[in-house]
């Protein structure tokens, strides 16, 4: 199963406040755990919601807000997608992962082709599995 793991803002992330060399060094052996278990797809921070926009939709358009945003629960900083046997594994690898006290993580499961069931064609299957080829090969 793969789980996107969301990392909430907070008001350092948001006011751009990069971490130490002491947290980048702990966050990097944990990434490096975390690939020799052969569980990461993926993993990146994110720039605060100041250089960002949201996209908000109406009658078929799309209206652009640029950041920053207020900071809420719902803001994200960063993300890992990993691969996990169950939610309970995903969960006991992201206790270990190197945040302070009051930082917060989200865990997600990512949905597969399997669960839309019919409403996924033979053709929309076909052309999934075929952007999915195209984007591994860069």
């Amino acid at each position: 199963m793969r789980f996107m793991v969301i990392v909430k803002a907070n008001k350092d992330s948001e006011a751009g406040v990069m971490p130490s060399t002491e947290q980048l060094a702990a966050m990097g052996k944990f990434n490096e755990e975390l690939v020799q278990a052969g569980m990461m797809e993926a993993g990146e921070g994110l720039h605060p919601t100041s250089k960002g926009a949201r996209i908000k939709y109406q009658g078929g358009q799309g209206s652009a807000s640029r950041g920053p945003f207020p900071l809420s629960g719902d803001l994200v900083a960063g993300f890992w997608l990993i691969n996990a046997k169950s939610l309970d594994e995903a969960i006991d690898w992201m206790k270990r992962a190197p945040f302070g006290d009051g930082d917060e993580v989200e865990i997600r499961q990512v949905f597969s082709t399997e669960d839309f069931g019919e409403a996924l064609t033979p053709e929309l299957r076909e052309q999934e599995e075929r952007l999915r080829a195209q984007t591994a090969k860069k």
